[in-house]
């Protein structure tokens, strides 16, 4: 079986992105959004309230004060990111919103610490997922669970590279059941022991009075402090949304306030109430079992006590569903990771090779890196879901406070938006003290048990983006200085159309967007074979990337602007009398586009030679050739193996 027909039947066919219904069809509406975006955050109730309330150690009568504050944060921070929805509807969240509000160089920051929170979000969110499901198996299966965590994130990655909109549809189901068994689980749980709610308030009131007479109020202030940071895990996911807002549907402003809508108050309900759960049923740590699994198995024991047989089929449901909607937010890092990498190379901060789409669509190269990186740092974990919440935490609040900060100075600067923009910097300012705190508490309080590491990898990559952009810089510099050269070159006085005669030699040029490197080749040619060549045939293949692809009129601007540059080189050659004409294809791969189009100019020229220009570098290494398109070799092989003639003209920069 050919490699293409193996590759069709795991990936699917292949996606014709010209077609304007394609995008349409693949662009998430707010239901499906929570689905696919929202599961991140829904999902970290079962990790997040349990690092919470184990932090409390004895004192648990303070669960009822961590319930409240986290569900009044994750509405504060819901309506602070609909600011970022409203301010940049074509996606990109906290990188786009510190890049363009407070400076390059700290969107840089914001923008490496979201891609080490993507990789994390897959992580711990496998590593959870089997936890959960480790917890109604034998101790015996705890050594073969990193394995498990390894089978579960190929099997997503395959999943990804199918297409996002397929990926939600599998896993849809999972998440409607996790919705529904545990709002049932909070619902009886809490009504169950519906006597002790009003005294439950001036009990705790009581106990953390007696509390405070021991070890002070600061000592209280600090405990609570310190709890609330180590559940920090709760709210991430919050911010996914906004950066993806370019997967949503139109009109995509409201369909994401909607999304965030969705995603806040299931998150505010779900975790606030495990919190309730932890506090009414009176939850203790139990050996290869989490603290969700315990107590829900208390729950439905007491729900139904003469079945202990369908008691554990129905706790292992509950638990499959946890698992599972797990496994549907270690997607969202699938979905999220590559879409920043994608906005961090239009700003050539990575390779520009994280802005191509596969045959299906999806940012390929970025799912590949998110899912190998976080298959590394589960290995490197051991799979510990305590050491990656800490540094999960770390990554998405210091990008949450940096970008609050940010809608903070532009709120400031704006203060000319009538009375709205004082209840929104106030609303902004508190999501900031809010989240810069938990990030400052997490970085002392953790530092030694993997805050340390953090920062280090988040330093690590901002150091290789400043050395990539650095590159490309100087590279633009050279092309730009090689187009100055040849800006000047002047056109004849012919002002009619020459026809190309299809029985003449004829010189086709494969060019990009750069004038200059087109007119080199093409003078080139006439310098190297002077009147051999009749006919000047110029071939541009646009490669449609996630940028082109990600807004309304992006596909047409594209195209308009390689029709220009096509038409500057044919009226150029007419000018000077000399027959020519242009050819313009889009692909997601420009190899195969450009290998496709030269073949059937060669049917209709068949004394053809075909040119192209290839930068080259005065030291060559392996960093240049990954961070340049590589795409002229390839051609050259493909149309060599066809029987058709290429010739690579080299341009040194």
């Amino acid at each position: 079986m050919k490699y293409k027909k193996i590759r069709e039947i795991i990936l699917g066919k292949a996606l014709d992105p010209m077609k304007s219904e394609t995008r349409h069809s693949m662009a998430l509406v707010a239901f499906l959004a929570w689905v696919g975006l929202g599961a991140d955050g829904l999902s970290s109730s079962a990790y997040g309230p349990e690092e919470t309330f184990k932090a409390l150690g004895a004192h648990t009568h303070l669960g009822l004060y961590m319930a409240i504050a986290t569900a009044v944060t994750v509405f504060i921070i819901a309506l602070a990111y609909n600011q970022v929805i409203e301010l940049f509807p074509t996606g990109g969240g906290g990188y786009r919103v510190a890049t363009k509000l407070v400076g390059p160089y700290l969107g840089l920051i914001s923008g490496c610490a979201l891609v080490l929170d993507y990789v994390l979000t897959i992580a711990i969110s496998i590593a959870s997922g089997v936890d959960a499901l480790a917890s109604f198996l034998p101790l015996g299966f705890q050594p073969y669970k990193l394995w498990a965590e390894a089978f579960f994130i190929g099997l997503l990655i395959v999943m990804n590279l199918r297409g996002l909109k397929e990926a939600i549809q599998i896993l849809l189901p999972i998440f409607i059941g996790f919705v529904i068994t545990h709002l049932i689980l909070i619902v009886y749980g809490i009504y169950a022991h519906a006597e002790n709610l009003p005294g439950l308030v001036p009990g705790t009131v009581n106990e953390t009075v007696s509390l405070a007479g021991s070890i002070g109020w600061t000592g209280v202030a600090s405990m609570l402090l310190l709890a609330y940071s180590q559940g920090g895990g709760t709210y991430t996911g919050l911010e996914a949304v906004s950066n993806n807002v370019n997967l949503l549907a139109e009109p995509r402003e409201r369909t994401g306030k909607m999304t965030m809508l969705y995603m806040a108050l299931s998150l505010a309900f779900t975790a606030g109430g495990i919190i309730m759960l932890y506090l009414l049923w009176d939850a203790r740590p139990t050996e290869g079992q989490t603290l969700n699994a315990s107590t829900f198995a208390s729950i439905i024991s007491h729900g139904n006590p003469d079945s202990p047989v369908a008691n554990q089929v129905m706790l292992a449901v509950v638990l499959a569903f946890e698992a599972g909607l797990l496994f549907v937010a270690a997607n969202t890092g699938f979905l999220g990771g590559p879409s920043v990498l994608s906005n961090m190379a239009g700003d050539s901060w990575v390779p520009h090779k994280f802005r191509y789409l596969s045959t299906r669509l999806v940012t390929q190269n970025g799912i590949l890196v998110m899912g190998v990186a976080a298959l590394a740092i589960l290995f490197w974990t051991e799979g510990s879901v305590t050491l990656l919440v800490v540094l999960y935490s770390v990554s998405v609040f210091l990008t949450f406070a940096i970008s609050l900060f940010g809608l903070c100075l532009y709120w400031v600067r704006n203060r000319d938006a009538g009375g709205k923009w004082v209840a929104r910097l106030l609303l902004s300012s508190v999501g900031f003290t809010i989240c810069a705190g938990i990030l400052g508490v997490l970085l002392v309080e953790k530092f030694m048990d993997g805050g340390w590491a953090a920062a280090v990898i988040i330093g690590g990559i901002a150091a290789l983006c400043v050395w990539v952009r650095n590159h490309y810089r100087e590279t633009k510099r050279a092309i730009h200085s090689v187009d100055e050269v040849f800006a000047s070159q002047p056109f004849g006085p012919n002002a009619d159309a020459v026809e190309p005669d299809p029985d003449n030699q004829t010189a086709v040029f494969i060019v990009g967007s750069s004038k200059g490197g087109g007119l080199h080749a093409l003078l080139w040619v006439q310098r190297m074979f002077p009147g051999h060549f009749r006919n000047f045939i110029f071939v541009n293949a646009r490669t449609v990337d996630s940028h082109a692809y990600g807004g309304e009129g992006a596909l047409e601007q594209m195209r308009h602007d390689a029709e220009s540059t096509l038409e500057y080189f044919v009226d150029f050659c007419h000018s000077h009398n000399m027959a020519s004409s242009s050819y313009l294809g889009f692909g997601t791969d420009a190899v195969d586009e450009i290998t496709r189009m030269c073949e059937e100019i060669s049917n209709e020229f068949p004394n053809a030679i075909f040119f192209t220009s290839k930068l080259i570098f005065a030291s060559d290494n392996w960093m240049s050739r990954l961070l340049h398109n590589q795409a002229a070799l390839a051609v050259q092989r493909r149309l060599h193996l066809e029987g058709l003639q290429m010739v690579i003209l080299p341009m040194k920069v």
